[in-house]
């Protein structure tokens, strides 16, 4: 399973990586929304995990083009942030996200097993 991770802060990249990679996942990561959106497309993960906020555009901004691009719409997206405000984590769900993961809340075992239980449901809408 491949997991594309978006996100500017390179301790985030390295924590997230290290332990998604200790449990046999393959990892590719971007740095800014451009560059994540052109390799969701190139490299066709099975899940992407989006920051918020990234140099060049919002995540909530980024994730509609992902969703309405025919090469990665149906791609889950879970956003993971530092930002939890209301507002927006529901336009986020709104505009398809699967999960909203606060970074300063989760273990890196624990989005292991988020992710997981993302794909899981994700194979089981498939079969």
């Amino acid at each position: 399973m491949k997991i594309l991770i978006v996100d500017d802060d390179d301790a985030i990249l390295t924590i997230f990586s290290t332990a998604l990679k200790k449990n046999n996942f393959e990892v590719i990561t971007a740095k800014d929304g451009a560059s994540g959106l052109e390799t969701a497309k190139s490299q066709k993960p099975d899940l992407i995990l989006l920051d918020q906020i990234l140099p060049d555009i919002k995540g909530n901004d980024l994730l509609p083009k992902l969703k309405e691009d025919q090469a990665t719409g149906s791609i889950p997206v879970a956003m993971l942030s530092n930002f939890g405000q209301k507002e927006i984590v529901e336009e986020a769900i709104k505009q398809g996200a699967v999960d909203y993961i606060l970074k300063y809340q989760i273990d890196p075992q624990d989005l292991v097993t988020k992710i997981n239980d993302i794909l899981k449901v994700k194979k089981e809408g498939i079969d």
